[in-house]
């Protein structure tokens, strides 16, 4: 959860430096992160990206309140629920949709779904696996009823398969002038360029 929260739109690598400093400095414990100043937060948001650094140092808070008042201080009783209630429950938390509720369940491994975001989704729509649709969410829920049924039971595979979706969208798929002639997949591509 506070993976997610602690960087906006930055690398990877970024995204660790912030969560590593959250880690160290503050802790990961609910009621570390409500006790840290606003300021120490807003330092350790900073280092996950220059947008919203304020808002997303308050949502680091608001998920650490709502871990401690919902769940007693354990986030794991939240994802012991059936999926489709553990999947509501995480969407409650700031920053975290239907996707990023997706991810967490299939990374903690209570869920067997093939966790999306944007370039991965985008690669599927692409590749003519889903249709895309005027909203995002009715695209990614097509994009996991067409997936759903071939998917295999092993958590590592679908962890994968989401970080490999991700990063082909990132810099092969890219939104803007996708690089089609170094895909693998360009010549079933139906989207390819070449």
């Amino acid at each position: 959860m506070l993976w997610e929260q602690v960087g906006y739109l930055v690398p990877d690598a970024q995204r660790r430096r912030a969560f590593s400093a959250l880690r160290t400095t503050v802790g990961l414990q609910p009621t570390a992160v409500v006790a840290a100043p606003p300021s120490k937060l807003e330092t350790i948001a900073r280092l996950g990206g220059s947008i919203a650094v304020r808002v997303r140092a308050s949502r680091l808070r608001e998920s650490a309140e709502l871990v401690l008042g919902r769940w007693d201080g354990d986030l794991r009783t939240a994802l012991r629920l059936p999926t489709p209630q553990a999947r509501r429950a995480l969407a409650q938390f700031p920053m975290i949709g239907e996707p990023g509720a997706d991810k967490i369940l299939v990374i903690a491994g209570k869920a067997r779904l093939l966790p999306l975001d944007s370039n991965g989704l985008r690669v599927l729509g692409r590749l003519g696996l889903t249709r895309e649709a005027k909203d995002y969410r009715t695209t990614y829920r097509r994009a996991q009823e067409t997936v759903a049924a071939a998917l295999p039971k092993d958590r590592d595979w679908l962890v994968s398969a989401y970080g490999l979706l991700r990063v082909h969208g990132q810099e092969l798929c890219r939104r803007t002038a996708p690089v089609c002639r170094l895909c693998p997949f360009r010549v079933p591509c139906p989207s390819s360029t070449d």
